[in-house]
């Protein structure tokens, strides 16, 4: 449709060409006339050649996109699948997550980890944090930084759900204390290197831009 409109813009061109031509060469000889209107052929000539030039860009450029298209990974192409996402936006929300996260876990603060993981995870952290307080086990962890986060795989299912899979390389200190503050497990001066690999979720259609996390792996 934008084709027949480009030549139809062209035609009203030449015919205003024409008319400017006739208002200022009505009253000169024939043969002058003649000529301008050869002139005029030639300028709609020429604004054929260019459209005919810019039609052939719009086809190249849109078979080069094509092309790049074709080349991405299922998980890219999942990524572009979804409303308004930005990479970079997304790892650092995963990273902060991801802090605040372990730091709750450690602590036992269930309220935070409801609005930042599935119910079905939730139950599993909770279920180690009784367990831990039956115990009379305490747990610290120091969160140090990050040393790598990248995204290793994206899907979306059947229902509209993208899940995206996020390697954290982080450095942490963790430590497990009985009831005396004895540590039973870790060291309060060595630095682990931890790479987990967490899974996060969000309904194509929702309303919010949260994402859950749904599970993890060392």
């Amino acid at each position: 449709m934008s084709a027949y409109l480009d030549i139809i813009i062209l035609l009203f061109v030449v015919i205003m060409v024409f008319a400017k031509l006739k208002s200022l060469l009505g009253t000169r000889p024939e043969n002058e006339t003649e000529i301008s209107k050869e002139s005029a052929a030639k300028i709609f000539d020429i604004l054929m050649q260019e459209h005919n030039k810019h039609q052939q860009q719009t086809a190249a450029a849109g078979n080069e996109l094509k092309a790049d298209e074709s080349d991405l990974s299922d998980s890219e192409k999942n990524l572009s699948k979804i409303p308004g996402f930005n990479r970079d936006k997304f790892l650092n929300s995963a990273k902060k997550a991801f802090e605040i996260i372990i730091t709750s876990f450690a602590k036992g603060d269930v309220n935070t980890l409801e609005g930042l993981v599935s119910k079905n995870l939730l139950k599993k952290f909770k279920e180690i944090i009784d367990q831990r307080q039956a115990d009379g086990i305490s747990a610290e962890t120091d969160f140090i930084g990050f040393n790598e986060a990248i995204i290793t795989d994206a899907k979306i299912t059947k229902n509209d759900l993208a899940k995206i899979s996020v390697k954290f390389v982080s450095e942490q200190v963790n430590i497990l204390r009985d009831k005396k503050g004895d540590v039973l497990e870790g060291d309060e001066n060595f630095i682990q290197s931890i790479t987990d690999v967490w899974t996060f979720e969000r309904s194509l259609n929702a309303t919010t831009p949260n994402w859950l996390l749904v599970s993890t792996k060392k």
